[in-house]
This record gives C-alpha cells, structure tokens and sequence, in this order.
C-alpha cells in the first residue's frame, strides 16, 4: 500500500513511518523542510513539499497529521490564525490532491485518517465524553470543528473518512512527557490549578495502531476518540508520573499563575474532558496500553 502522511515528521508521524516501513508499506510525506524529514525519517521515504505533488504517484491512503502545535506560545490572535491556517491548508491541500485525481484518473484515495483533538469538546468538567457529547463552544472548540470541516470536504471525491480526535500523546523523546519530566526528575513537579480536570492520553505505539486499524477497517467513518480508555485526572497524572520517577509532586501550580504566565492557552492545562474511546472499543480496537501506569512502565521502563 502507498500511504501519504502529512506531518510525517512530527512526533506521530515518525513512529507511524518506521510501523508502515517495517511492514513493507511505501511511504509518501508532505514536509515544508525535505531535507531536515529526511533527516528523522526511515529511508527510501518519498518527501515533496505538496500534496498535489504526488498526482502523479497516487497514494492509496492518506493520513492528515499537520498542524503548528497549540502549545507553542501564548494565544496571541496572529497565533491563533498560524495554528487554524496550517491545519486547514494541509487539509485543504489533500483535498485538492483527490480532486485531482478523480478528475484525472476517475479513482482518489480509497481513506483519509484526519487528526483532530480532544479540545473539539472544550471544557466538560467532570462529564463523561463520548464521539455523542456536545461541545462547549470555545477557541479550541472553534479551530478543531473548522479542522475537522475542512476535512469532510474529501468525501466529495471518493474517499472514506475517519476523525480522530487526539488525547495527549505520551512516549519518551517528545509530545506531552519531554516537558514535563525536566521539573519532576528534579522533584519539583505538582499538579495544575486544583488537579481535578481530567487529561486525556494515550501512548504513541496505541495511537500508530488505531490509524492504522481506521486506515484497515472499511466500514468505520466518522468521529473516533483518539484516547486511552482510562483517562486520568490531573492530580491523578502528576502523582503517577512522580511515582514512576521516584520523586515527591510537591509543588502545586496555582491557577492563577498559569493564567498570568500563558492568558488563554492556560485553559489547556486548567481544563478537560473525561474523553473515551468509545466507538473504538465498540470496533473491537485492543488496546495495548489501557492504563496510565503500563504506559509509563513501558515509557520510562
């Protein structure tokens, strides 16, 4: 199978690369740098710095990974068009890349995976969230429905669609653990405001194998939490990552720091959702690592 990622070299992307390499898949990534993907990437992969640049070696499946991080820097409005704009023209580019092809060859790719997160459902306190769940309309509300939009419009040109909607991906050597673990390692961890919003995760290797099962399955589309199916709250998070490092977590953070050190991005840390993977589970995905400690037994070993 041919398949062409967009954000092939990000965090995600390279742990799907080496899974698609070593199953003997042909690999094809979008990169505004060739030459540094190259770089973090198994060899032979085919990097352009377009999607339509591969009209010409029509990939058979797509997975649409791109996008500025949401945890960069503070919310400024220019930051906020950067993360929507780089999204939805990655998005828009693979939409392009099928229109071409159907146009062209009368046949598109036959499935586009497009992340998403679980900020589409904003704030929910302590309600359980499933794919049914209504949101609460705020900005990170706002910028993942405008992604996932964006999205649908490849339907229009033959391919079947799966959203996946991201918790926090945790594995060693980046995502959400690389800042974390500097100040717990040291002992000076604790959690966020008063610890009870809830963190959705999953380990990166779980993440690689629900695209693939999405990519695999012929009869799933639609919306797909992309999360473990225990999630955590964060005091819950920070006393088991300090566990597994050996350390105390006794420096609380409090809110109203987080607000003056980050203004509106500090909503990611102050807020979340008790998100379940439940249409997942109901497609009979099997989780390898379903609980926070056997994903850190595995991470920090």
């Amino acid at each position: 199978m041919r398949v062409l990622i967009t954000g092939g070299s990000g965090f995600v992307g390279q742990a799907l690369c080496r899974r698609l390499a070593d199953a003997g898949h042909r690999i094809q990534v979008v990169s505004r740098d060739p030459a540094r993907a190259r770089l973090r990437l198994p060899e032979g992969v085919d990097i352009r710095r377009a999607a339509t640049d591969f009209v010409d070696t029509p990939p058979d499946a797509l997975v649409n990974l791109a996008g500025e991080s949401i945890a960069a820097r503070r919310w400024s409005e220019a930051q906020k068009e950067r993360m929507l704009d780089s999204r939805l023209n990655a998005t828009r580019d693979l939409v392009r890349l099928c229109e071409q092809l159907q146009a062209s060859r009368g046949k598109a790719p036959t499935v586009m995976v497009s992340a998403s997160a679980m900020g589409y459902y904003g704030d929910q306190g302590e309600r359980l969230v499933t794919e049914e769940t209504p949101p609460h309309d705020e900005f990170a509300h706002r910028l993942c429905r405008q992604w996932e939009d964006a999205a649908r419009e490849v339907t229009a040109h033959g391919p079947r669609l799966a959203i996946l909607r991201l918790g926090l991906v945790l594995d060693a050597g980046g995502g959400t653990l690389q800042k974390m673990l500097p100040p717990f390692r040291l002992g000076l961890g604790g959690r966020f405001g008063d610890g009870r919003q809830y963190m959705p995760w999953v380990h990166r290797q779980d993440l690689v194998s629900m695209i693939l099962f999405l990519i695999e399955r012929d009869d799933l589309e639609g919306a797909f939490n992309g999360s473990a199916p225990n999630p955590v709250t964060n005091a819950e998070f920070t006393r088991s990552l300090a566990r597994h490092l050996h350390r105390p977590a006794l420096f609380p953070v409090p809110a109203k720091v987080l607000e003056v050190a980050f203004g509106e991005m500090s909503r990611l840390l102050l807020t979340g959702a008790d998100m379940r993977p439940q249409r997942l589970e109901q497609a009979g995905f099997v989780f390898r690592f379903p609980t926070l400690d056997e994903a850190l037994d595995d991470i920090l070993g």
